[in-house]
């Protein structure tokens, strides 16, 4: 579920807390028809990827679960849910990876939660041989098309973009090719010490902000940020959280990214603020309640408001990106295919092997008088032979696995064994 397939409504009840992402991958994997799973939780999706055993049974199990943790009715889900299978979910992966399928195409932060939910998944062994692969190839993926492409330059993060819709409703440009975008003469309050609070401070600095005003649950996380924006030369302090209200009288932007479970700023705490106020809620679930807007003088952008202003970047931009998803994702799948054709060369190299051990000691049987020397002779050149024959279908068994595509019977047998088409 992404903000393409559901509303901020719903997309907010199914969004995870880190703790809550590891209760239900266990949950996940207590299923029988599912082996592995990986959960991405960000301000703009959740998605679930899982190893099944079977597709219905386990799009069943992952809904189930789904209904479970959220609380939303299974028909609920179902409406907005996306699925998809195979080398089509390897290939939503990489390009989710790759910023493209983000709000703001292009947005770095992305590959860094990709990064995380993996390394999540990892340290609670609910990934195996699986998607382990499919999160290397996704993280190796995103690494190509940020170096390789100018997806970048467009591809602002959810900070930058809140931040330059904040500015244009403000009437200060917005525009990132602006040169008059700057919040000089403006003091901004950070509510929250995460990553992306941190994002926000930094990004705030650089346009310009004269003073931050930072307030955290957990005070010393809050000085700690506060500490950094002075080192980069922006006047700061902190305020307890819950003196927040009361600094609302002294800002003129508001940037909360605290994922909490109450809202972080109401109505009421806005009721007697007589200056215009810019609130910018990063969260999910929300940070804000929407009725705040109901003060005269009070804006909010929020994730929901962000949707109806996403931007793109240039086609070329998008189909150079899209051309390097296109070669990993071959180079995966393929990958994959040879891995499972492993076993079965594994498995018809064995039966070779035991059918020579058996007709070697029917040999013996019924030569008693051959001479070891002898004996030993004809053993090495029988497994030879059985070698030679093996060799070539081997071999070509994992190119027809990597190529794929449909073969007929007599093609494939011409193809394993190498033979000339008789014409």
């Amino acid at each position: 579920m992404s903000h393409r397939s559901a509303p901020v409504s719903v997309l907010e009840q199914v969004s995870m807390t880190d703790e809550a992402c590891s209760a239900t991958t266990r949950a996940l994997l207590d299923r029988p028809s599912l082996t592995e799973a990986l959960i991405v939780s960000t301000c703009n999706r959740v998605e679930v990827y899982a190893v099944t055993s079977s597709f219905h049974t386990g799009v069943n199990d992952v809904v189930e679960v789904l209904h479970q943790e959220s609380g939303l009715p299974t028909e609920v889900l179902r409406r907005h849910l996306y699925v998809h299978h195979a080398d089509a979910a390897a290939e939503h992966m990489l390009v989710v990876a790759s910023g493209l399928d983000s709000m703001v195409v292009g947005e770095q932060q992305i590959i860094g939660q990709v990064r995380s939910a993996y390394q999540q998944a990892n340290s609670n062994n609910t990934v195996g041989r699986t998607l382990h692969a499919l999160a290397q190839s996704a993280l190796h993926t995103g690494k190509r098309v940020h170096s390789e492409t100018d997806i970048d330059d467009a591809g602002a993060s959810m900070v930058s973009f809140a931040c330059a819709e904040a500015m244009r409703r403000m009437g200060l440009g917005g525009d990132n090719n602006t040169e008059n975008n700057t919040l000089e003469g403006k003091t901004a309050l950070v509510l929250g010490a995460g990553v992306m609070a941190s994002l926000a401070a930094t990004h705030l600095g650089k346009l310009g902000v004269d003073k931050l005003i930072v307030a955290n649950r957990t005070r010393s996380r809050a000085e700690i940020l506060a500490e950094h924006a002075r080192e980069a030369g922006v006047p700061a302090e902190v305020v307890d959280f819950a003196d927040r209200a009361a600094a609302l009288a002294r800002v003129d932007l508001v940037v909360s990214a605290t994922g909490a479970d109450s809202f972080t700023i109401t109505a009421d705490d806005v009721a007697n603020v007589t200056h215009p106020v810019m609130l910018i809620d990063l969260s999910l679930p929300r940070d804000i309640d929407d009725t705040v807007t109901d003060q005269d003088g009070v804006s909010l952008v929020n994730i929901e408001s962000l949707h109806q202003t996403q931007q793109r970047n240039p086609d070329e931009q998008q189909s150079q990106a899209l051309a390097i998803v296109a070669e990993e994702l071959e180079a995966y799948s393929s990958a994959q295919r040879v891995r499972d054709v492993v076993p079965a060369v594994a498995a018809l190299r064995k039966m070779a092997s035991e059918l020579v051990d058996t007709e070697l000691q029917r040999l013996g049987q019924r030569t008693p008088t051959m001479d070891e020397s002898d004996r030993e002779e004809v053993g090495r050149a029988v497994r030879r032979v059985v070698d030679k024959l093996l060799h070539q279908p081997t071999v070509r068994a994992k190119e027809l696995a990597a190529r794929s595509g449909t073969v007929s019977y007599d093609s494939a047998l011409q193809e394993l064994f190498g033979l000339e088409e008789q014409l």
